[in-house]
């Protein structure tokens, strides 16, 4: 077969060349893809692709007129993509003048983390300040859907107003808890189990008997926001850190939430506020 013997005389430095350059060449292909995704980009080039398969079906099945459409489309279809996708393509160039094209994921990831964790501040702080009772579950790494299934399904994008605008007393889904799987909110008005531990402090209710509850059997954090008091609890792996101030909350959430990634001298803080609590 003759490519069979262009790559068998080919020396294994031109083989290794090749196999980087087509390596390259996925790389950013992909990650052109995730600039662009969750764009209206993404649709147009769907177009794009009917098109493309169209100039070729119209070819085979000798449509000449069609083909002659479709090629015209296709000649001026390059100065049309910088013209509609001019937003995308500044993005890119903008990102690749900065050195931040190919560290796109872990920047945009500790973008997230960072916007979720002010988001649940802001709401928890509004919320503590009015008394207003709040019970938020996020998932980790043990599935949630069998708890999930008991509340209103949303699988909303998380926000602070959201949030607070859920647990305004006397709406439809404040009494019960809102879980958060996979950064969105998965369903609220949801049912956890209660704890049955004999050891739990009478003082706490059913929302924090819930929250310590769902942290005994996975291994989700829970935020619990007092109605009585406003003051704002956090549990996992059974355990509950009380009388937290907004600070303490967020350190908490992120060492709960994310793990050694924050840092051993954060993870004493936690450490910190079991003692505290008793």
């Amino acid at each position: 077969m003759p490519v069979l013997e262009q790559v068998t005389t080919l020396a294994p430095m031109e083989i290794l060349k090749n196999i980087v350059d087509v390596l390259l060449v996925w790389f950013v292909l992909y990650k052109l893809i995730t600039i662009i995704k969750g764009t209206k980009a993404v649709q147009l080039l769907k177009g794009i692709f009917v098109i493309l398969i169209g100039r070729y079906l119209t070819e085979w099945l000798g449509l000449k007129t069609l083909q002659w459409m479709m090629e015209e489309v296709l000649r001026w279809g390059f100065l049309a993509a910088i013209i509609i996708f001019q937003p995308e393509l500044r993005r890119a160039l903008e990102q690749l003048g900065r050195g931040r094209l190919f560290a796109r994921t872990a920047m945009q990831e500790e973008e997230e983390r960072d916007r979720l964790v002010s988001a649940f501040s802001k709401s928890v702080s509004y919320m503590a300040k009015r008394r207003i009772g709040a019970l938020i579950t996020i998932e980790k790494e043990t599935g949630l859907s069998e708890y999930i299934e008991t509340g209103i399904p949303m699988n909303s994008h998380i926000s602070s107003e959201l949030l607070i605008n859920i647990f305004i007393p006397n709406t439809p889904l404040h009494d019960g808890a809102v879980i958060v799987t996979k950064n969105r909110i998965a369903a609220a008005a949801c049912y956890l189990p209660l704890s049955e531990s004999p050891f739990i402090s009478k003082e706490l209710g059913t929302r924090h008997r819930a929250a310590l509850g769902i942290s005994e059997v996975t291994d989700a954090v829970t935020i619990i926001v007092s109605e009585e008091t406003g003051a704002v609890s956090l549990t996992v792996d059974g355990d509950i850190n009380r009388h937290l101030d907004m600070d303490e909350f967020e350190k908490l959430l992120r060492i709960s939430w994310f793990g050694s990634e924050v840092g051993q001298a954060d993870t004493s803080l936690w450490k910190w506020g079991k003692r505290k609590n008793g």
